[in-house]
């Protein structure tokens, strides 16, 4: 079930979406002061990936049988679960035509996911180029879990 994708998103307004493809968000409330500092937003089939930057941004996702090791070079490390009823997963800015959007296909069900935000620090002083790297890691799971910080290097720099 390994497998690689690559993408460049359009980052407006700092952020880009996973989502399943019958997800039918209200992002009503959903970046709040936590989930802004986690850089991650939640909502049912639905999780808003905050950037260092707005403008378009790489992007990996990576669906594997079973978590990843933590990797500790990265800035930041969150996870959090999604259901995934349609089997297809839309990565997209959030000013992107969700019809038109790339979709990553899976096994319909349940998985975590693991967001890696890499060189955060390495933007330029109008915020508009930098080395910033987001990966997206999904694997199945058995139920949905709380979001989780698992690494956050970014405050003792």
């Amino acid at each position: 079930m390994a497998s690689t994708e690559h993408f460049h998103l359009d980052a407006d307004y700092h952020q880009f979406y996973v989502q399943d493809e019958w997800a039918q968000p209200s992002l009503d409330d959903v970046w709040s002061e936590e989930a802004t500092s986690r850089m991650l937003a939640t909502e049912a089939g639905w999780i808003g990936v905050g950037t260092a930057r707005e403008t378009t941004v790489p992007v990996t996702v990576v669906v594997q049988d079973s978590a990843p090791p933590l990797d500790y070079a990265c800035d930041l490390v969150v996870e959090a679960s999604i259901e995934l009823p349609s089997g297809r997963l839309i990565v997209a800015g959030c000013t992107d035509y969700r019809p038109k959007a790339p979709r990553v296909a899976l096994k319909p069900g349940t998985y975590r996911l693991r967001v890696a935000f890499r060189f955060l620090d390495t933007l330029t002083t109008d915020d508009l180029d930098g080395d910033d790297r987001y990966e997206v890691t999904l694997w199945p799971a058995t139920e949905l879990a709380p979001v989780s910080v698992m690494l956050d290097r970014r405050r003792s720099r």
